[in-house]
């Protein structure tokens, strides 16, 4: 059995498989940035995770053949590296797992571990791609100065032109009127008090507030529009820096899927401008919905990982289990 652990900002996605491709057991945990949680944390949220998924399906560990946990901000300081891929040797054998960054399991689960490229716009954004062999990242600096067209950025773009709409600087459209009524406030500076107070300046938290900006799109606030479409430019441009690094030929099809939370909340109104926007860099890119959840992609990747890929059989049943109503499987 395989198991593949999806670690985010906002939660923490495990899904068990077994060779045959059928989903034995799913869990969801909470976020596990560690950067925000610390490592101790971390080790301890993945322990009671893992036992928590292996519970639901009626097996020990001593029954996995192997594991990925893919990480957020894994491999982004080389000081730690060695600390994080040692957090599961509290619950697995130092031989039955692997860690890794969490964009891997965006890509196993889109591309079904095959070459192209996947970008991932979550509570943060990266893209990941492989081409024979070849691996590249782009994008996924952090939320203090990178992390483009993420939920994080977004909100923050949002805040920023609700701030702008009260002082006058600009124009006041539907969003206005939208944060206003969801914080259900008459004083517009009370917004700084439910960002710094009651959210905590936590990063994951305000994620969610791209919804408000969505949503203000939607109801024809030009403003808002044009920072969904900057959204949609910055992951097409990471798109294309990876294939860059990956030395597509200029004729060379490449495909390219997607994941996380903004596309799944936003939906057709940006993948449209990523599409757009991809193809005005290279004429081959071929864009796809993902096949399957990065969950399910990390515990595909396991088996890869393992030297047991599963067969086409295995990942047509995984297919089609993923398509049951499974809110831990949502990215």
């Amino acid at each position: 059995m395989y198991l593949g652990v999806d670690g985010g900002g906002t939660k923490t996605a495990l899904v068990l498989i077994d060779r045959d491709g059928a989903i034995r057991a799913t869990h969801q945990a909470p976020g596990s940035y560690y950067l925000a949680m610390g490592l101790d944390a971390l080790g301890t949220l993945l322990a009671g995770a893992v036992s928590a998924v292996l519970a639901k399906a009626g097996v020990a560990a001593e029954d996995l053949d192997f594991a990925f946990f893919g990480l957020p901000a894994y491999g982004e300081d080389t000081a730690l590296v060695g600390a994080l891929s040692r957090l599961p040797e509290r619950f697995l054998p130092t031989d039955a797992y692997l860690c890794g960054n969490d964009m891997i399991c965006g890509w196993a689960g889109s591309m079904l571990c095959r070459d192209g490229i996947s970008v991932v716009a979550g509570t943060g954004s990266i893209c990941y791609g492989e081409r024979g062999g070849a691996t590249a990242r782009s994008g996924g600096w952090g939320e203090l100065f990178s992390d483009e067209g993420s939920a994080y950025w977004i909100a923050c773009r949002g805040l920023n032109l609700f701030a702008r709409m009260s002082d006058r600087r600009t124009t006041q459209g539907p969003l206005y009127a939208i944060v206003k009524r969801h914080l259900n406030i008459t004083e517009d500076l009370d917004l700084c008090a439910h960002v710094y107070s009651r959210l905590g300046g936590d990063r994951a938290r305000i994620a969610q507030l791209s919804k408000w900006v969505t949503q203000a799109a939607r109801e024809g606030d030009g403003q808002a529009m044009a920072i969904v479409r900057d959204a949609a430019r910055e992951l097409a441009l990471m798109v294309d820096a990876t294939r860059r690094q990956l030395g597509f030929a200029a004729e060379e099809p490449v495909a390219v899927s997607y994941s996380g939370g903004v596309f799944d909340n936003v939906g057709a109104m940006l993948l449209e401008h990523f599409t757009a926007s991809l193809q005005t860099y290279h004429f081959g890119y071929r864009v796809h919905e993902p096949v399957l959840p990065p969950a399910i992609g990390a515990a595909l990747y396991a088996a890869k990982r393992h030297g047991q890929p599963l067969s086409n059989a295995a990942i047509e049943r995984l297919r089609a289990e993923s398509r049951a109503p499974r809110r831990e499987l949502d990215s």
